[in-house]
């Protein structure tokens, strides 16, 4: 079979490229220990009803004025349902799911977090601006998914702070 110069000078272009990009990145995860990025918590999802921080998720302020919200997302819906936070501090949130996968998003901002069952998801995010956002689940989990929302509530700074945990509307 003939192949044209110029076909060959491509070919071999490209398997250059693919083997410089593969050696690149052997090289990166093995001299930079390069790994997804993730918080690689896990939790057994039979016992997240009676862990001791799932179990009545909520929202706690810390001394150093840093906030952890906790959150389980079963199907079709979030505890705690509403969630207050204080304008200008650091939020951290923690998410596990007992059941199925689920999406976490604060709609407006940044926040977007895929809730893994046996897994706990946690980032950290600051609300600059007092408002009323919305939470939703944007995952599909199940015939009633379009149904799973929460309300997230940043307070104005200098207001009364909130309760170390908001409405834990838990069965």
């Amino acid at each position: 079979m003939k192949v044209d110069i110029y076909e060959r000078f491509w070919m071999w272009g490209a398997t250059v490229m693919i083997v410089g990009f593969l050696t690149a990145i052997v090289i990166a995860s093995v001299t930079q220990a390069v790994q997804p990025p993730s918080h690689m918590e896990t939790i057994d999802p039979a016992t997240v009803f009676t862990d001791s921080e799932f179990a009545n998720p909520g929202v706690t302020i810390h001394d150093d004025g840093s906030v952890t919200v906790v959150v389980r997302s079963e199907l079709y819906v979030f505890y705690p349902r509403t969630i207050r936070v204080p304008q200008g501090r650091p939020v951290t949130f923690r998410m596990t799911s007992p059941d199925v996968l689920h999406g976490f998003q604060i709609v407006g901002t940044n926040a977007n977090a895929t809730v893994v069952p046996g897994y706990v998801t946690e980032f950290m995010i600051t609300f600059h601006e007092p408002g009323e956002k919305l939470i939703v689940c944007n995952e599909y989990c199940g015939l009633s998914h379009h149904l799973m929302q929460g309300t997230l509530i940043v307070e104005p700074a200098g207001a009364a702070a909130p309760s170390s945990t908001t409405e834990a509307e838990t069965p």
